[in-house]
């Protein structure tokens, strides 16, 4: 076998990280045991043939189920993708109108606007830490004043604090002057459809698969894995317990794949990357601040120079 064939093999069939099979394993191996013990049974003699028993559940009722399963769950998924999408689309957009718009008349108002788009990172990141369940982190401390930190590891929604503030500095411009009523407008649009794209992902994470289809397609499942059994074995016989592995092995991991997608904002290799995607607009942020436009005067024809 080539080193080519080998890497493919690896990176596909033999890659145990991000796949079903540690989460699954264990029905895999009690629907191959039971199945060995019906081809056992079989063997002796035993009445354990009971080909009747495939009209119980009819396969296709089950995979039907088991598609519905999948497809809500990678709606969810994708949903989640785009509301990030938007969310990196919007930040970009409303950062670089922080930048270019807004005038810089004292000496301080520079590092006001970049404080201003640090806030713009730490919307993505309270965004992320909300939706994990989880409390504000170190990871904040360097995109903002040491008093707004403070005052955000009690608040209940960080992401809508963290939008209040980034909402009154903006205020805070038009009262000075820095930019008139139409940039503001577009502003508070932008500032308005991040707050949108948080609720959207507040949506997909509060609205789980209803726990009665979830039950009723696991106890499917099992009474299926169970009878398929007594169907085959007079056709198979000792191959029973490996082919019943095996159709464990797909069943179980098509819902197993639902499960683990379904809410797309975790730790799992199958979420979102969400600690790449605050990392990566951190990096925009940081680039965007080393620009600096020329021909303010000129807004409909800037251009930028590396300071």
């Amino acid at each position: 076998m080539t080193a080519e064939k080998l890497t493919w093999l690896q990176r596909t069939k033999l890659q145990l990280k991000g796949s079903v099979i540690k989460a699954i394993y264990k029905h895999v191996l009690w629907c191959g045991a039971f199945g060995f013990l019906i081809s056992l049974l079989y063997h002796f003699k035993m009445p354990v043939s009971q080909p009747i028993l495939g009209s119980v559940i009819p396969s296709i009722v089950l995979g039907l189920l088991l598609v519905f399963r999948t497809n809500t769950a990678y709606e969810r998924f994708w949903e989640g993708r785009k509301c990030w999408g938007s969310l990196v689309n919007n930040i970009r957009n409303l950062a670089r109108q922080i930048w270019v718009s807004i005038d810089e008349i004292s000496p301080e108002d520079k590092e006001n606007k970049i404080t201003a788009l640090n806030l713009l990172v730490a919307f993505a990141v309270t965004t992320k830490i909300h939706l994990r369940g989880e409390v504000v982190n170190s990871e904040l401390q360097d995109l903002m004043p040491s008093s707004k930190y403070i005052k955000l590891k009690i608040m209940n929604n960080p992401p809508i604090e963290v939008a209040f503030w980034i909402g009154d500095y903006l205020q805070q411009q038009y009262h000075r002057n820095c930019l008139n009523s139409y940039q503001l407008t577009s502003m508070q649009e932008l500032l308005n459809s991040l707050v949108d794209n948080l609720g959207a992902c507040e949506r997909i994470l509060k609205t789980p698969m209803p726990l009665a289809y979830s039950i009723h397609l696991k106890q499917l499942l099992l009474l299926y894995c169970f009878l398929f059994p007594f169907q085959i074995v007079e056709s198979l016989g000792w191959w029973t317990g490996l082919i019943a592995a095996f159709v464990g092995f797909t069943v179980f991991g098509i819902e197993a794949i639902g499960l683990e997608i379904e809410n797309p904002f975790g730790y799992d290799s199958n979420d979102l990357p969400l600690d790449a995607i605050c990392e990566t607009m951190k990096h925009n942020i940081d680039d965007l601040i080393t620009l600096t436009p020329n021909a303010r005067s000129h807004p409909g024809n800037l251009t930028y120079d590396k300071s």
